[in-house]
């Protein structure tokens, strides 16, 4: 069966995060909410811990048809008969996809983290079923980043992987959330690939109500953006004037981000435009 992988919640057990939550309650939340993939991720709990939380969560998310993810740990992925697991490339010298497929089985999904187009192509011919393009913005869940890669740095990788063989899904993460999910997953189209949708950590897990929070996430995830509209046309200078006023007010609304190109001679009308948005 084909993976919905439109909002994809990477699990967050520090306090930081969850705060005084229960972790349980957050993901059943989510996923009532809307979210279509969990990760349970936990680089703290000792084996026998992760494997009883591991069970919990597996539960929750199979009565909700949900896919469940184990974080890089393919002997918890086994134990409690998770979907599959995800490798970090920190763990991919030891627990590589190939050994990872020989230990889950051809029925399992194995997903694998690239910041660059050399790690997403070696992912790939290694026998990745999914990847997971970041970090796109900073973020303190994760304090290890190799590289911000922006919305531009994914679209480069989803370019450079759009002709390969085997056709991959992709999510992307970091930094993602309910302000920017539309732009991240609009600017880092490339000519012939898009996300497939996108991974989101604090957005679900610090949110007051998770399951509103989720369902805002799988909206603005699966609609299209308010900021695209149909074919560009012209129009004549009397029509653009009538324009202004509704235009300047949308743009105090949706704060899109404004580039200011200008020179000497125009610099103080050029700034007094940018001022009036």
């Amino acid at each position: 069966m084909e993976i919905d992988y439109s909002v994809y919640l990477v699990t967050d057990s520090t306090p930081a995060i969850l705060k005084k939550n229960n972790l349980e309650d957050v993901v059943r939340a989510a996923v009532e909410g809307g979210v279509t993939v969990v990760q349970y991720r936990d680089k703290h709990s000792d084996t026998g811990g992760m494997i009883r939380t591991a069970q919990s969560l597996r539960a929750i998310c199979k009565q909700h048809a949900v896919r469940f993810i184990i974080n890089d740990r393919v002997d918890v992925a086994l134990a409690v008969d998770a979907d599959g697991v995800h490798l970090g490339q920190t763990d991919m010298e030891i627990e590589d996809p190939v050994v990872a497929r020989g230990i889950l089985g051809p029925q399992k999904t194995i997903g694998v983290t690239a910041s660059s187009l050399i790690e997403a192509v070696r992912a790939v011919e290694a026998g990745a079923d999914y990847l997971g393009i970041g970090t796109v913005y900073a973020t303190p869940t994760k304090e290890d980043t190799k590289a911000i890669l922006g919305p531009t740095g994914v679209r480069d990788i989803l370019d450079g992987i759009a002709g390969l063989e085997k056709i991959m899904p992709t999510v992307a993460i970091g930094g993602i959330n309910a302000k920017n999910i539309q732009r991240v997953m609009f600017k880092s189209q490339a000519k012939k690939k898009r996300l497939d949708g996108v991974a989101v950590v604090s957005a679900i897990m610090a949110a007051d109500d998770p399951k509103a929070a989720a369902q805002e996430l799988r909206r603005l995830a699966t609609e299209q953006p308010g900021f695209i509209s149909g074919q560009p046309t012209v129009c004549k200078v009397d029509d653009l004037l009538r324009r202004v006023n509704a235009v300047i007010r949308d743009l105090s609304i949706k704060h899109p981000l404004c580039h200011n190109m200008t020179n000497l001679v125009v610099q103080n009308f050029a700034a007094n435009v940018a001022l009036a948005m």
